[in-house]
């Protein structure tokens, strides 16, 4: 189904390389529906598969309607991949469209179905061609405040807001109840233009982040940020200093509102 066939080097993993077509294949398609909650799919879950690389951590976070797949290894700091868009369940299928793919973008806006089953917080997929995923649960969506899938639709400069409606070009930031990644990317020129992510937490209205991979830059990986957070009429205002140092004060939005 992937066209990618190039493969990690044990010692020196780098951002561009490529990982086995089939187990991307696999990661495509990669959550059941809980009998004791049916289809409700949000949380982290951390993925095997027999074409993984050792070293490997695969991890994906899942809203409502929305999903990421993160693939890194955080002792090396080496950022591997990452994929995601939206999906939607018919019957014992997962039905997925992607909106972003780091190392295959030509696969963005098509549809992807795969067969699904469930045991114990935990589900394995089946792809056409035969490959095999297992997902392990790593929490539902609890206790975090800010879980589900939000694109950035605002920032302060001088006490003023600046809005704006994301188009083509958006930058989703999707979180569990523990775990959180950002995507900046294209769906119109399907240009991939960077990601991170990790796990956080929100206590007393500061939002921290533990930076597990930077796909821009690797020396971020393992920093901790602390920023000031607050939900304001349903939106998130997001203060404080980036990863680089410079002073940041955004408003994102849940992307349910927005309709994309």
């Amino acid at each position: 189904m992937l066209s990618a066939s190039a493969h990690l080097n044990d010692k020196n993993m780098k951002a561009k390389t490529f990982l086995p077509a089939a187990f991307f294949g696999a990661l495509l398609m990669f959550i059941t529906v809980d009998a004791q909650r049916p289809g409700d799919l949000r949380g982290a879950w951390q993925g095997t598969a027999p074409d993984l690389h050792a070293d490997l951590e695969v991890t994906m976070i899942c809203s409502e309607r929305y999903f990421s797949v993160a693939l890194y290894n955080m002792e090396s700091k080496a950022f591997a991949g990452t994929h995601g868009g939206s999906y939607r369940i018919e019957g014992d299928e997962m039905v997925v469209t992607l909106e972003f793919h780091s190392n295959n973008p030509e696969l963005i806006g098509k549809e992807v179905r795969q067969k699904i089953t469930f045991k114990d917080r935990a589900f394995t997929t089946v792809d056409p061609a035969g490959s095999k995923a297992e997902w392990k649960q790593l929490d539902d969506g609890t206790p975090g405040k800010l879980a589900g899938a939000w694109l950035i639709t605002g920032r302060y400069r001088n006490g003023q807001l600046s809005e704006r409606t994301p188009g083509a070009r958006r930058t989703m930031k999707i979180l569990s109840g523990t775990r959180f990644q950002w995507i900046a990317y294209n769906v119109d020129t399907k240009e991939f233009s960077g990601t991170g992510g990790g796990s956080y937490t929100t206590r007393d209205g500061k939002y921290t982040e533990d930076i597990e991979f930077f796909s821009r830059d690797n020396s971020r990986v393992g920093a901790s940020l602390t920023f000031d957070f607050a939900l304001e009429d349903g939106r998130w205002r997001h203060k404080g200093l980036s990863s680089k140092g410079d002073p940041i004060d955004e408003v994102w939005t849940r992307r349910e509102k927005i309709g994309l």
